[in-house]
């Protein structure tokens, strides 16, 4: 028996009854709970907020510099 849930006095018999309980998916800027309109964030405010930081380059996609967008390299040095 697992000590937590014996201290608890709830006992979870197997996987399936924690697997049944209902999540709730939190805001990825604010942690407040999803809103289906506005999925993954709870609101426009914070989609905006996110958009913002995809726009300044507070996120960015890891990838190779020495390649450009059709794959030819920028230094000149090409097939």
């Amino acid at each position: 028996m697992n000590l937590g849930a014996q201290a608890s006095g709830h006992h979870i018999e197997n996987m399936s009854e924690r697997a049944d309980s209902p999540r709730t998916a939190s805001c990825p800027i604010c942690r407040k709970p999803v809103v289906d309109k506005f999925r993954p964030f709870c609101s426009k405010r914070c989609a905006d907020v996110d958009l913002n930081r995809w726009f300044t380059g507070a996120y960015v996609v890891a990838g190779k510099e020495d390649e450009d967008e059709d794959g030819a390299r920028q230094d000149g040095e090409g097939s």
